[in-house]
């Protein structure tokens, strides 16, 4: 399996946010957690690390709380990649403190962050290999995958981002058209986590940080992402992966 190369080696250390309530998911996470959920009869886990098996991963950290055991026990599965679970069944960490938690599994190496309900259809070259092929490490601190809300599946706001000339990310303003949102996939450096906060926080703190220092990118996704977090969008998921498998 080829492998994909970057500015400082090839990525082979991934992140999946593994920990959600699922609340949104109710009644199809009364007795699973959201990445286990199926769409397009595969657990949405799947889907995520068999995505990043492709791309080149070797090892993945998986951070649990919700239905723990019922994670922990399909991951057992799983030939590759290569799984340490992060518990997070005493206190649920958000997605800064559950990365921060789980930091010291990455070796100081560069890697990936991916959401477990982020999937999505693609139209060119396979989108993690864009993204690897699209990270500086001498400019930047993190980097996301985006996509055009007018064709998101799921997905009904106005977008996350401003994509500027240089690739560098703006916030979008209140009023601002134009956008792109954040598909829930990005590459991190460890620096991005210098000095981080204590206990559970949301990625954003370190995200405004990075946008504040002129070191946080972007890349767009080529297709069609779906982001899959209420049992509606489950159903359309599942409808148009079944459509493009001719089924």
């Amino acid at each position: 399996m080829a492998t994909l190369m970057t500015g400082i080696k090839t990525i082979t250390r991934a992140m999946v946010l593994g920990a959600g309530m699922g609340s949104r998911m109710r009644d199809l996470t009364d007795d699973r957690p959201k990445p286990m959920v199926e769409v397009g009869g595969r657990p949405l886990i799947d889907h995520v690390l068999d995505r990043l098996v492709a791309a080149g991963v070797t090892d993945a950290v998986v951070n649990v709380h919700y239905k723990a055991d019922v994670l922990e026990q399909h991951l057992q599965t799983r030939a590759t990649p290569a799984i340490t679970i992060s518990d997070e069944r005493a206190l649920l960490l958000d997605t800064g403190g559950g990365v921060v938690n789980a930091l010291e599994h990455f070796g100081g190496d560069v890697f990936f962050i991916h959401n477990s309900d982020s999937i999505w259809r693609e139209s060119g070259a396979p989108a993690i290999e864009t993204l690897a092929n699209a990270w500086r490490p001498d400019d930047m601190d993190t980097l996301l995958m985006l996509a055009d809300p007018t064709v998101a599946l799921g997905y009904d706001g106005a977008g996350d981002f401003v994509l500027m000339d240089d690739n560098r990310l703006a916030r979008r303003a209140s009023a601002q058209g134009g956008a792109y949102v954040f598909t829930g996939v990005s590459i991190a450096h460890p620096r991005l986590f210098l000095h981080a906060p204590d206990g559970g926080f949301s990625l954003n703190v370190l995200w405004d940080r990075a946008i504040a220092a002129g070191r946080m990118y972007g890349v767009l996704l080529d297709g069609q992402w779906m982001h899959v977090g209420t049992p509606e969008a489950v159903a359309e998921a599942s409808a148009v992966l079944a459509q493009d498998h001719g089924s």
